[in-house]
């Protein structure tokens, strides 16, 4: 067995040594996805800092933000709707309450279903940390200019948009559609000629056991 073991080493060390020595320190951190994450960082650090004053995540200002716009919206319709996993938006709501922001009540016509509303407090915070928001992309597209923005923001949302069902917690854009319908909203259009990349069956499996 020893002896296999070390033929099965001698032919694939050449390999093996070749793939590390491509792996550069410049190809790793020019890849997409450590990009992606690093702005992902970069974002969450801009918004707590301009933020701080309320002392909300980015995810509770999401779902504060979606609950105001739409009144007695349910809980599994907001998780769909923020692109958030339904376990983990109940911790996120349990906070938003905590704080004063919101209320929970359960449905009457279905004990399952938990309606929720913006309290007062909850509609003043929205409206206080909208510049503040405006702040926060300002100073993470600052290094572009104006039409490199535009054209950057237009590529973000079709990646975005094609790779959806890839992610944990897939945005519904069905809700979102009819939710602009009837608020009489024009939402942009999808890419035209993009076909919406599907998840591979091992995919799906590895989203729905990933933690939030």
């Amino acid at each position: 067995m020893g002896r296999l073991e070390g033929d099965f080493r001698c032919k694939d060390c050449p390999n093996l040594v070749q793939a590390r020595s491509e792996m550069t320190l410049e190809v790793f951190y020019s890849r997409a996805g450590h990009l992606i994450r690093r702005m992902n960082q970069i974002a969450v650090a801009i918004f707590l800092e301009e933020t701080s004053e309320l002392g909300l995540t980015t995810v509770q200002y999401a779902a504060l933000h979606m609950i105001d716009e739409i009144p007695n919206v349910d809980q599994a319709s907001l998780s769909s709707m923020i692109a958030f996993d339904k376990t983990t938006i109940v911790k996120v709501l349990d906070r938003l309450e905590e704080k004063g922001l919101i209320t929970r009540e359960r449905s009457e016509t279905d004990r399952r279903r938990q309606l929720l509303n913006a309290t007062k407090r909850g509609q003043e915070v929205v409206r206080q940390i909208e510049p503040m928001i405006n702040r926060c992309e300002e100073r993470i597209l600052a290094p572009l200019s104006a039409p490199d923005k535009r054209r950057f923001m237009e590529m973000l949302t079709q990646i975005v948009r094609v790779n959806n069902t890839f992610s944990r917690a897939p945005l519904n854009d069905e809700l979102l559609e009819d939710f602009a319908a009837r608020k009489n909203i024009s939402r942009p259009k999808k890419p035209i000629d993009v076909k919406v990349a599907k998840p591979s069956k091992t995919s799906r499996k590895r989203d729905a056991s990933g933690g939030a």
